[in-house]
């Protein structure tokens, strides 16, 4: 083990449901620490996410303890020694220490072991294996402290041995250096990932969009993935081509406009390319419903938006199509043409922004008409009144939204003389 040190805690890992809980296990004679993500973000005073505990309890002692301190667990994943547990509104993971029995590249079959070290050396990278003691003490058997002090994303001992255990490493060995990589990607761990890379095929798409997800909210993914594209992964996870240029373009563009990182906007920008594509890939990750619509839409409205296009135009558009969907087509678009032409970057800047400074602000107008305007009117009730709705809607659209309450009344009167005069 490296040197001992010691941390502040932030205040959530040391507010009251977190002591409930290490108080109860202690109590009951166990050791217990802090493992894994908040270890890592703690020590970065990064935000902290979740809250993993580790014990040298075995699951059936530690509820037995939890039980006669009234507080809740749930075996959610008791086959792999893991329990959750509620001491007053939040849940936390609390593991039994275990080793690998026998893996096959998807699921473990795991012992209970009481050796901490022996614990660390199961789990994939450097950075994830450390364990912090309630009182801020670090406990470091694999050398992660200093690898994530110097940006290193690294396997614990052999790469090729880690990935067997559970091939989701190769995709998590990307999504963490392009969170915490300061470095060119460990050469030992792209090799093994490289030589690995088919065994991805043998992930469910569930896994793998998890995990490309938290990649894609990087703030610049694109080198991360320019080396995933160098090894074949992405051929692989998407079964179809994919443009890492777009994705860079992307990035730099929505950083321009303090836009924050989207995953469904990032994977559209990195595969989009019809409607053919989208299903692909939809049904290769199985995203859900609203995700694959979202898509979809991106790929129907490709070239809507367009760098200085009027305001009358770009409020339509928006009208129709919502803010959300033209805020992308905007960014996608834009990054597009940066792509097909670096050059301009800098000129078509101005022109880019400032549609989005107008449609990043817009406020949707609110049609003044509905149907009991209709039925006032002495239209009987059925599809007509829907129809005719839409009629004066879309002149009201062509109007640039301007006719109030009083002249859309008065267009509709128009209207109805005209359809019966």
């Amino acid at each position: 083990m490296t040197g001992i040190e010691t941390i502040t805690l932030p205040e959530s890992m040391v507010a009251s449901d977190v002591m409930e809980l290490f108080d109860a296990l202690q109590a009951g004679g166990a050791s217990v620490r802090f493992v894994g993500g908040c270890v890592r973000d703690a020590i970065l005073q990064r935000p902290i996410a979740d809250i993993d505990v580790a014990t040298d309890a075995e699951p059936a002692r530690v509820r037995e303890m939890l039980k006669g301190c009234h507080i809740k667990s749930v075996p959610t994943g008791v086959v792999h020694g893991t329990l959750t547990v509620v001491p007053q509104t939040r849940a936390f993971h609390v593991t039994t220490l275990r080793r690998d029995i026998k893996t096959d590249g998807r699921h473990a079959t795991v012992a209970y072991t009481t050796d901490w070290a022996e614990d660390a050396r199961r789990r994939d990278f450097t950075i994830n294996g450390m364990y912090l003691g309630r009182d801020g003490t670090l406990h470091d058997y694999v050398g992660g402290l200093a690898d994530l002090h110097e940006g290193r994303v690294r396997f614990i001992g052999r790469p090729s041995d880690r990935i067997a255990e559970d091939y989701l490493r190769i995709l998590r060995f990307f999504r963490f250096h392009a969170t915490y990589g300061k470095l060119e990607p460990d050469p030992e761990g792209v090799a093994a990932c490289q030589e690995m890379a088919l065994k991805a095929k043998n992930l469910s798409g569930e896994r793998i969009w998890r995990e490309l997800s938290r990649t894609l909210r990087a703030p610049e993914p694109g080198p991360v993935f320019n080396v995933m594209e160098d090894i074949g992964l992405l051929g692989v996870i998407f079964a179809t081509k994919a443009s890492v240029p777009r994705l860079t373009s992307l990035s730099a563009v929505e950083k321009c406009v303090a836009s924050t990182p989207d995953p469904i906007r990032r994977l559209s920008a990195l595969t989009l390319d019809n409607e053919a594509a989208v299903s692909k890939i939809a049904a290769r990750l199985r995203l859900s419903g609203g995700e694959t619509a979202r898509m979809r839409s991106l790929s129907a409205n490709q070239g809507q938006a367009s760098a200085g296009m009027k305001q009358g135009p770009l409020s339509c558009l928006m009208y129709d199509l919502g803010t959300e969907v033209v805020c992308d087509l905007i960014l996608l678009e834009w990054a597009d043409q940066i792509t097909s032409d670096r050059t301009k970057q800098i000129d078509v800047e101005d022109d880019w922004k400032t549609i989005w400074d107008i449609a990043s602000t817009w406020t949707r107008p609110r049609f003044p008409l509905n149907g009991a305007d209709l039925l006032r009117a002495g239209i009987e009730e059925g599809p007509q009144i829907g129809i005719i709705l839409s009629t004066i809607e879309k002149w009201w659209i062509s109007a640039a939204f301007h006719p109030d309450r009083e002249a859309c009344l008065k267009k509709l009167c128009e209207f109805l003389q005209d359809l019966h005069p």
